[in-house]
């Protein structure tokens, strides 16, 4: 199936984009990758009569670090995240969670930033935005503001975006101590949405006490979820299996799947509670690995 009619328009600047989303309103969309957004004009669930080129935009693929976060860009592809070696020992929820996103090719395409503007509830990048406790950067006619991940989700693909503002940055604060994590993912074939996934990512002190968890859920309610209450759970103490099995038990119980033909709602939060066990536990493990030659 081919797509409807549509102009096609490449801005060099943002202000430029900024205007003609300003000019189309709903008509237009925005295209980074286009690995969500062309795939749903071809089925014709998406019909716009404008595309707004994110390409030739400057500056948009940069990425910047400083004492309190790293910033990327709208244009950073999935695979830039998952081969940068300089991000992986601070940063390494990035690259965990950028190779689960489909196949090669598309992560060669596609964008951290498209997916979350895109905000499918079962794709990977918005559990792991809230695992990160991360924010974007909005902008529009009105100048630039900072919206956080758990703010930014609204429903299904649907975000707190207007439809003459661009998603234009990604931050994600900086570990202030040794940081964990790791992103679980079930699907029904290589590459697929989740049926379920969990980010999970913690910071642990010199105590051995956790900091600033995070536990991102997808796939199992109407948009990506924060475990909250598991990681507040998690908050200032010593992994131990009884904790663990607690905060895994209270981020199944604040999923809100349906049943469909991937699964039962049952199914589905029982694996939440598995993943997220599984993962503190894989954690819990490192974490002892690394004392131990360290001592």
């Amino acid at each position: 199936m081919f797509p409807n009619a549509f102009e096609y328009q490449s801005p060099t600047s943002l202000d430029e984009a900024v205007a003609l989303l300003v000019e189309h309103g709903y008509e237009a969309k925005i295209l980074a990758g286009g690995q969500s957004l062309l795939p749903m004009m071809k089925l014709r669930v998406a019909a716009p009569t404008v595309l707004v080129d994110l390409g030739r935009v400057p500056g948009l693929d940069a990425r910047t670090e400083n004492d309190r976060e790293l910033s990327l860009g709208a244009m950073t592809r999935h695979a830039s995240l998952e081969w940068d070696e300089d991000l992986w020992a601070r940063y390494p929820l990035l690259r965990e969670t950028a190779a689960w996103i489909a196949d090669p090719l598309v992560r060669n395409r596609g964008t951290m930033a498209g997916s979350l503007a895109h905000a499918d509830p079962a794709a990977d990048w918005g559990a792991a935005l809230l695992a990160l406790h991360g924010s974007v950067t909005v902008d529009g006619p009105n100048g630039s503001r900072r919206v956080g991940a758990d703010d930014f989700f609204v429903d299904v693909f649907t975000t707190r975006l207007e439809p003459d503002e661009v998603l234009t940055a990604v931050h994600i604060p900086r570990p202030e101590h040794d940081v964990f994590a790791t992103h679980l993912k079930l699907e029904r074939k290589v590459g697929d949405f989740a049926v379920v996934a969990v980010s999970l990512q913690v910071e642990i002190d010199g105590d051995g006490r956790i900091r600033r968890p995070g536990i991102g859920l997808a796939g199992v309610g109407p948009t990506s979820l924060h475990a909250t209450a598991a990681a507040s759970l998690l908050e200032g103490q010593p992994l131990s299996l009884e904790l663990i099995r607690e905060a895994a038990a209270k981020a199944s119980a604040a999923t809100d799947p349906a049943s469909d033909r991937r699964g039962s709602a049952d199914f589905k939060r029982d694996m939440v509670r598995l993943f997220v066990e599984r993962g503190l536990r894989s954690i819990e493990s490192r974490f002892d690995e690394g004392r131990r030659r360290s001592a």
